[in-house]
């Protein structure tokens, strides 16, 4: 056979569409080591180096790091062997293919919110965001602890339901901060607080609350960690003073309390 053709770098980079840089870090590493000029010094490759490099490509896109791959094109077969690493590498791709899927739903439901309501409070943003990345991991959470009914009537809800829970999330969350502070018999603190509890029950659902009842001490503190608060802790103590005063006053009241008055 003839003397394989020999290209310079930048040839070999328009050749294959790899960049000058990439070849000279596998190179460096001695990923794809080409022959080099006896006199110039210059890096010459060849027909077999786009095959090398072909190989690198391919198990690059399967997700193997050059470590691995160093190994592995050196090998002339693969046999049934390479599976086990196959799966492992398919299990890391599905794992982040659901982390993608959740930061595009995530994006998808910020750009919402912001376009309706033109500014929002980065705390309370950044705890929406949260709330929603870690969905799936709530979900697996209380499927362990609570009836299957319950983890429905919280999560198995349609995008349009997230998107209007999400808005409410955003309007108390804004008059929370925005009347932080005020006493609260104020008629709009009293307002907010009822407003508050009533989308609280309406998303949690009594069968929900009753469960939520039941979980021990450590679950339950388990529970709103999953629930990040977008309030400071001074917010947050006078969200629950603010509660407490409205349920001793009775400007709230249960629904089968009601039904009995």
């Amino acid at each position: 056979m003839g003397e394989q053709k020999k290209y310079l770098i930048g040839e070999f980079s328009e050749r294959t569409g790899t960049s000058v840089r990439t070849l000279h870090y596998y190179d460096e590493i001695g990923l794809l080591t080409p022959e080099k000029h006896p006199v110039s010094g210059h890096r010459l490759y060849s027909d077999r180096d786009v095959l090398t490099l072909q190989k690198i490509v391919s198990l690059k896109v399967l997700g193997y790091p050059l470590e691995q791959i160093a190994d592995m094109i050196c090998k002339p077969t693969f046999d049934v062997g390479l599976n086990e690493s196959l799966y492992l590498q398919k299990k890391a791709f599905e794992e982040k293919k659901e982390q993608i899927e959740a930061a595009i739903t995530s994006i998808n439901r910020v750009i919402t919110i912001l376009e309706e309501e033109g500014e929002v409070d980065s705390a309370v943003l950044m705890s929406l965001i949260s709330s929603i990345q870690t969905e799936k991991d709530l979900k697996q959470w209380l499927e362990e602890r609570a009836p299957k009914e319950v983890v429905d009537q919280l999560l198995n809800k349609s995008e349009e339901e997230k998107l209007g829970l999400d808005k409410a999330y955003v309007q108390l969350s804004k008059e929370v901060k925005r009347l932080f502070g005020k006493p609260f018999d104020d008629p709009e603190v009293q307002k907010l607080i009822l407003d508050y509890m009533k989308a609280t029950m309406e998303f949690v659902g009594e069968e929900a609350i009753k469960a939520f009842q039941q979980m021990d001490v450590q679950d339950s503190e388990q529970l709103v960690e999953h629930y990040p608060s977008p309030f400071t802790p001074e917010e947050e103590a006078w969200l629950n003073q603010a509660m407490e005063y409205c349920m001793t006053h009775r400007h709230f009241m249960p629904p089968e309390d009601g039904e009995r008055k």
